[in-house]
Formats: structure tokens, sequence, C-alpha cells
């Protein structure tokens, strides 16, 4: 006997808007349902907001894994995360984020994901186009994150600097701070040869061009950029210094103060992100996706 197979729901174009949010960067999106089927017209809505305010933020999204899942999906291949500890059962895409511990005390997400500033997976040669993340568990205190504009940070570097770092190519490590990080925590294992293979250095340009929206953006950061390219270590050091202060100054910033169910989309290629960190005594719990970008130039 054959399976009967259910109808696939038509996608019927939602109202909806969208806010720019005050400030350096961010809008948020409301009205949209994306537990319904998402049509060409407002997908590609979506997708152009996406690359003109560099995050959006979906308010009170009553949405499954799965179907955080599939909206990733809309927007390219998704990248599964190399501590595999930390994936949701059933759904290797989605990384936990969480300071969370079960009943034999073992850690069911990453806690400390996002200590320092950085750019989702710089570190891989084919880096972030940009990450997700679904609240599921929220503090009562603390727990923002913290996005900066890249693309300002580049327009408003002074033209010398401008100059000075406009064809040059920098390292990104994922294991820059990764013994500093595990010397604190529970969540950074010893990584296995495998793991160590994932994550192989890679060479970025310190200014990268966007492929969509055409406009330049610095492309370091104080957790996985390691060295520039052809500079004696000191003069390298002072340079990066110089860029990572400049960059995450407070004028480029959105702070996002989250919101139960709130899913919110950043362009890896256009922001930084920081944790601004959560009470330990309090617990916070996130899904993450991230979907693949391309070889940046």
């Amino acid at each position: 006997m054959s399976a009967v197979l259910e109808p696939v729901p038509a996608a019927v174009r939602q109202s909806f808007t969208i806010q720019p949010l005050a400030g350096a960067l961010g809008a948020e999106v409301i009205g949209l349902d994306l537990s319904r089927p998402l049509g060409a017209e407002d997908f590609q809505r979506i997708h152009r907001a996406h690359l003109d305010h560099h995050v959006l933020v979906f308010r009170d999204q009553q949405i499954t894994p799965a179907e955080q899942v599939a909206f990733s999906r809309r927007f390219g291949p998704l990248q599964i995360h190399v501590l595999k500890d930390f994936q949701l059962a059933g759904h290797p895409e989605i990384l936990v984020v969480s300071n969370i511990k079960n009943a034999e005390g073992k850690p069911i997400g990453l806690g400390d994901a996002g200590h320092f500033w950085h750019s989702d997976l710089s570190y891989k040669q084919v880096p972030s186009l940009g990450s997700l993340l679904h609240a599921q568990e929220l503090p009562a205190e603390g727990g923002d994150t913290l996005f900066a504009n890249q693309h300002t940070a580049w327009d408003e570097l002074p033209a010398e600097l401008q100059r000075a770092v406009a064809d040059l190519e920098a390292e990104h490590s994922y294991l820059a701070r990764y013994d500093e990080l595990r010397a604190r925590s529970p969540w950074r294992p010893k990584l296995t040869e495998a793991q160590l293979a994932e994550v192989i250095p890679a060479v970025h340009p310190v200014v990268r061009t966007h492929p969509e929206n055409g406009r330049k953006a610095l492309f370091v950061s104080e957790h996985f950029t390691t060295r520039i390219v052809g500079l004696p270590e000191d003069e390298s050091r002072k340079l990066l210094a110089q860029l990572f202060a400049h960059s995450t100054q407070e004028r480029f910033v959105y702070r996002h103060r989250w919101q139960p169910h709130d899913l919110v989309f950043w362009d890896n290629r256009s922001v930084q992100h920081l944790a601004a960190g959560t009470p330990d005594a309090l617990r916070r719990r996130l899904n993450r996706t991230t979907v693949e970008g391309d070889l940046p130039f």
C-alpha cells in the first residue's frame, strides 16, 4: 500500500513591515510568522533587508528547530560547528549556545560562545554568510549580544590607515585564543586530530568587499585574527590592535536585548559580534544555525 503524502501548504504573502533600529545598524521585522511557508516575494524582501541593515530581529518566533533549519537553508548551505558535542539532538546543523549543565554536570551547549569580538567562522577557508540565533531560555538579566558595523568602521577609518591596510591579508585561526578560553571554562575540550583538520588557519583580506552589496568592510577580529601576513610580528601586533580598537567603538554598535523567542539573523560579512555575558546562576539557551558564505575578496 503506498503512503499518503500530506499536502504541502502554499505560501501566502504575509503583511509585515521592516523597521530600522535607531543607531548604527539593524532592523526589526514586524508581523512576519516564520512558522508559515515563506513565498518568493516575501523572501526577497527579507534578503534585501538583511543586506541593507546587516542584523534582522524577528520577534516572538514560535518555530521548531526544523523550521529554523529550513529557513536558514533558504540563504545557502549550512555549516557544522567543529564542537560536535554541542549539536542539538537530531539536528546537527544547530549549535546549542548555553551555560546550562545537565544532571551529570556536563554542559549541554557552548557556554562561552562570543566571549571575544568576532565574525563567525572567519577561520574557515570559506567563512560564514550569516548566523541565526533563536532564543529558547533567557536569563532575567544579562545575556545581551552586541553587533558592530564593519562597513561604517571601514568608512570612518582615517585615510592614512585605509591606505596602509587596503591590500593587506591576515591569518585567522580557531585556535588563536582556544587555550585561553579552555583554561577558564568547561566548554572547550581538547580537540582531536580530526577536529584540528577542520580548523586549519585561513588567510583573508584585511578589507573585504561584500559580494552582494558591494561595500567594503574591515574583516579582522580580536578572537580569530592572529597576524598580518608579511609584516614583522611587532608591526603586525600594533596594527591589529589599532584595527580592533577602532572597529568596535560604541558608535558602530547595536546592543540587542533579547526577548522570548527572538530570532536574530546577522551578516558575518558586515558585522562583528560579542556576547555581553550572563550571570553564572542564571540559565541561558539559544539555537544557532550558520549559513556558508563565499571566498572573501
